[in-house]
């Protein structure tokens, strides 16, 4: 989970990832910023994320995230 915070702490300094639900549904993270996360996290975990699985309750927290990772991982 550090490795995924620190991803998304460098598209936005200023949210508190831990803690904010609402991510796609605020509008925090913009089309632009998805496509970045989805490189970096493919990258830093070496998963692919499938295309059928970008979608906002995947995206609308860090936690929806990370479990979205572990499930690219096989875990």
């Amino acid at each position: 989970m550090d490795r995924l915070l620190k991803i998304l702490r460098e598209l936005h300094p200023e949210v508190d990832f831990e803690t904010e639900e609402h991510l796609i549904d605020g509008m925090i993270l913009d089309s632009y910023d998805i496509v970045a996360l989805i490189t970096e996290i493919q990258d830093e975990f070496d998963v692919t994320i499938d295309a059928r699985k970008i979608l906002p309750q995947n995206f609308n927290s860090a936690k929806a995230l990370y479990a979205l990772i572990q499930e690219m991982e096989g875990i």
